[in-house]
Parts: structure tokens; sequence; C-alpha cells
């Protein structure tokens, strides 16, 4: 079993910065792939970015490219997201999720392990 914790949500203005964090515990996550998800109201969950084990074959949702940075620290076994240039369309709660198998699917279904998510509100 693997748990995950994100942290670093909040409020922040419009074309601001925000860093998540996903700590994992109960199992190294080095092999596993990473994503981050997130939910705005009244909306499905929706991919927005996964990244391999070795920290290779990123994937980003064209909404996020050039904006959002995803990466990893196998030592410590966390994932971080650095949002900057935020907008109010990134208003959402995130999530981490974790995978056991390779390769950066944007399918949620096909990812094993969940954060609680953490919520994210950009104010125009």
């Amino acid at each position: 079993q693997v748990q995950l914790v994100e942290s670093g949500g909040g409020l922040v203005q419009a074309g601001g910065s925000l860093r998540l964090s996903c700590a994992a515990s109960g199992r190294t996550i080095s092999s596993y792939t990473m994503g981050w998800f997130r939910q705005a109201p009244g909306k499905e969950r929706e991919f927005v970015v996964a990244i391999r084990w070795s920290g290779g074959s990123i994937r980003y949702v064209d909404a996020v490219k050039g904006r959002f940075t995803i990466s990893r620290d196998n030592a410590k076994n966390t994932v971080y997201l650095q949002m900057d240039s935020l907008k109010p369309e990134d208003t959402a709660v995130y999530y981490c999720a974790a995978r056991r198998y390779s390769g950066s699917t944007p399918f949620k279904g096909e990812y094993d392990y969940w954060g609680q998510g953490t919520q994210v509100t950009v104010s125009s």
C-alpha cells in the first residue's frame, strides 16, 4: 500500500505561483509513475501531468504546458508540481496519484493510489 499526502495548496492571485508537494509513504515510489489530476466544482477529475519513475516521459495537458512543471525526488519519496502564471481556471482540488506500472498515462482509472487532495484557488 502507498499513502499519498498532498500539501502546498492555497489562495493566490492570477499570475502568481504555487508549489504542490506529494509525499508518499508505505512503500518507495521510485518505480512508480506519478501523476497530478485536478477537479473543479461540478466537473470531472481531469489529468494535469504525469512523470515516469526515471523522471522522463513527462506528459502535460495542453492547458498547463509552459506554466506547470512536474519533478520528483525519489530519495525523498516526493513529487512536486510547480505552478506558475496561474489563472482563475486553474482553480480546483489537486490530487496526486501513483501507478505501479510504467507509462505516463492520462487515464485516472489506471492509477492505483490517490491522495486526499489539496485546494488551489486562483483569484482574478
